[in-house]
């Protein structure tokens, strides 16, 4: 990491938590009983997909609009998406009056390209993947003026997904372990900056889907490295971190005590859990911690928080699966 580019700090994410108050939700947390006795310890569930655009990323979308420049406003913004990132930044740029253009590979799911049309911003569909649709940003930034506003490698963006660590350290004073799900590794910098500034011993566990990990297979790498972005039911967790990724792997690799994969099977078993059991609707990004925990791949000596970080899931999808059809989303992208 060069001096010039020094970890996301825990005075940024206070600085964040002021700038986003009264525009992003806190959200609740709730008890879960059932996986409380599955493993011992008391488990508690982040509600983050109660937010108001249903995940996490308004959070850091929110605060990365503020910390623009008038003439940056002017000029308007755009970002890459997997769909809520987008629909963060949609909504975000829609509250400050900004014009916003949000470019989506083909594997993105219409509810979430038709949510995020709805909060006004433009949708541009590129290629078959973030890196293809990447190419489009650089495009309008370079020829036509727009700022970008990356989806996790920026720093107001990973300031802004650390507040969350703040709230959870606030309403869950013990909690020693705190599973997030990992893609880009803009919500694990951020919550692993809050909770180990606060409170170094927190155990910090990233979790990912087996397909298309990317973020985990940098860190086996020891540097970002390009991977396959493939079809799965944790579609908000795939995409790459970019070969010239600044902030987001090196705060992983140094804050991130652990990663953990689970399978499509875990994941679908997940989503019915957190429905039957929970009474939450979630998609598959959100609910690969509760994966985790229902498989046995998470030990904790004390209080478990899992964040499930989005609800932005197809509904027609999220029926087949807690009816209990087998969804072969990998199967059905072919």
């Amino acid at each position: 990491m060069s001096p010039q580019q020094p970890f996301v700090d825990l005075g940024e994410i206070e600085q964040a938590r002021l700038a986003i108050a009264g525009t992003v939700r806190l959200t609740p947390v709730n008890l879960s009983p059932s996986l409380s006795d599955l493993i011992g310890q008391p488990v508690h569930l982040k509600l983050e997909h109660t937010q108001i655009t249903g995940s996490f990323k308004l959070r850091g979308a929110t605060n990365a609009v503020a910390s623009l420049s008038e003439d940056e406003k002017r000029r308007g913004v755009a970002g890459v998406s997997t769909g809520n990132h987008g629909r963060g930044l949609a909504y975000a740029a829609k509250a400050a009056g900004v014009t916003c253009i949000i470019c989506m590979s083909k594997l993105v799911p219409q509810a979430k390209i038709d949510g995020i049309r709805a909060q006004g911003a433009e949708v541009r569909i590129i290629g078959r993947s973030q890196d293809e649709a990447q190419e489009e940003v650089d495009r309008l930034v370079s020829e036509e003026g727009l700022t970008m506003i990356p989806p996790f490698d920026h720093r107001a963006v990973i300031a802004g997904q650390g507040t969350l660590g703040l709230e959870i350290l606030d309403q869950i004073p013990d909690v020693a372990t705190v599973l997030v799900p990992l893609s880009g590794g803009g919500l694990i910098s951020g919550v692993a900056a809050a909770l180990k500034a606060r409170r170094p011993a927190i155990r910090v566990i990233g979790v990912s889907m087996e397909r298309g990990a990317a973020m985990h297979e940098c860190l086996k790498a020891g540097r970002p490295v390009p991977v396959e972005e493939l079809a799965t039911l944790a579609d908000s967790l795939g995409g790459g971190i970019g070969l010239n990724n600044k902030l987001t792997f090196a705060m992983t690799r140094d804050l991130v005590d652990e990663v953990v994969l689970v399978s499509e099977a875990e994941i679908a078993l997940a989503i019915r859990h957190i429905y039957w059991q929970e009474r939450q609707i979630v998609e598959g990004s959100g609910a690969v911690g509760v994966a985790a925990l229902l498989k046995g791949k998470i030990a904790s000596a004390g209080p478990v928080v899992s964040i499930l970080s989005g609800g932005n899931i197809d509904m027609t999808q999220h029926f087949r699966i807690i009816s209990g059809e087998d969804v072969d989303v990998t199967r059905e992208a072919a």
